[in-house]
């Protein structure tokens, strides 16, 4: 091999890239120290751009395809450097490669809570959590403003910074969406579009594009979970009297059946114990007061206790009538009834001249002979 072969071997005459990594978004073509034969082929693979520079200017980016490196292509780089030796010799450049698929799976997450003031619960703190996805959409400006001269840059560079960008913006739109706690699981899509709208410019600004954005999961603070667990069962226990028997009746056969307690004296134990639990029970519930009997009062819906003629809540007059209790069953019977209306007995009524009781349907008083 003459001296010739071995400074043509030297020379470039096929640059492409092939990439198997999942996360790689910038990679430079292997240049150091060789130069590229003018004419040389550049192979441009979907989702790929190959940005070009000479003398540390970027000279042209290349879209998917085929190119032959000749100045008919690159007319830039006849103004970016000196041809000394004419069009047709090598020449020295930086290639690198942008991969412009979309990078997916790229989590987010509040390192800290979110204050955010609810009308039912007041101030809450909220953490969310989600995953997004991006892509270059312009290879010279990502190139210029994040991945510079290195030769290898991946999407876990960039990521930090990212997600600062997106809690720093959710965080704000969370707070003034003013969406109550317990309906934000409900507008998981919206909020999602809405931070993607939000996001879209900051992105821009570094040549990148989000391509999604979801909201996985917001959570309320562990004591107001348990809270609304504790809610949840009350809402479900529905009678809690009943509940609470069923309770010691459950505890007692339980403790009846246990047999670590030390056999049948243990059984014995906590049967007792049981059933003293639920006799106190009952007897707690027994010494409730129950509620006075009577109607409400119109005026302050307080409770007017049978035959009272004012209401003790208002003092004004009740409408209640005026009772008397029946000879034969106790009932209440109003005044001017002329029969029970417990047991249906006629209701006996007094003479206006002597006050005789006069039995029901007589027409004079056998006293004093009044008509009735």
């Amino acid at each position: 091999m003459g001296i010739m072969d071995r400074i043509m071997g030297q020379f470039i005459e096929v640059i492409e890239w092939v990439d198997d990594s999942p996360d790689t978004m910038v990679y430079r073509f292997p240049v150091y120290s060789k130069e590229i034969k003018m004419g040389a082929q550049l192979t441009v693979r979907e989702t790929q751009a190959a940005v070009f520079l000479n003398e540390g200017v970027v000279a042209d980016v290349f879209a998917p395809g085929r190119y032959t490196l000749s100045t008919q292509n690159m007319p830039i780089m006849t103004t970016l450097r000196s041809w000394k030796y004419g069009f047709n010799s090598p020449f020295k450049a930086d290639v690198f490669f942008v991969n412009t698929r979309q990078f997916t799976d790229l989590k987010w997450g509040t390192a800290n809570p979110v204050m955010m003031r609810d009308k039912e619960f007041g101030m809450l703190r909220l953490r969310a959590f989600g995953i997004y996805s991006m892509r270059i959409n312009d290879p010279k400006k990502f190139y210029t403003e994040i991945a510079g001269t290195r030769g290898l840059f991946t999407t876990e560079e960039i990521s930090e910074q990212m997600r600062k960008a997106i809690i720093s913006s959710f965080s704000d739109l969370l707070a003034e969406s003013g969406i109550p706690a317990l309906d934000l699981a409900t507008r998981y899509d919206e909020l999602s579009l809405a931070a993607r709208e939000k996001l879209t410019a900051e992105f821009g600004t570094y040549g990148l594009e989000l391509a999604k954005f979801y909201v996985e999961n917001i959570s309320l603070p562990e004591e107001v979970e348990r809270m609304l667990d504790k809610r949840t069962q009350m809402g479900i226990v529905g009678d809690l009297r009943a509940f609470t028997q069923f309770q010691a009746a459950t505890s007692m056969e339980e403790a009846a059946l246990n047999p670590s307690g030390g056999g049948a004296a243990g059984a014995g134990v906590g049967l007792g114990a049981g059933l003293a639990m639920a006799q106190a029970m009952n007897q707690a519930y027994a010494a409730q007061p129950a509620a006075p009997a009577g109607v409400k009062c119109a005026s302050c819906q307080a409770v007017i206790p049978e035959g009272s003629k004012f209401c003790p809540g208002c003092g004004k007059p009740s409408a209640q009538p005026s009772t008397a209790p029946c000879a034969k069953c106790g009932a209440a019977v109003p005044t001017g009834s002329k029969f029970c209306p417990g047991c249906g007995t006629a209701v006996a009524s007094k003479c206006p001249a002597c006050q005789a009781d006069v039995a029901a349907g007589t027409k004079f008083c056998a006293s004093c002979g009044q008509k009735i």
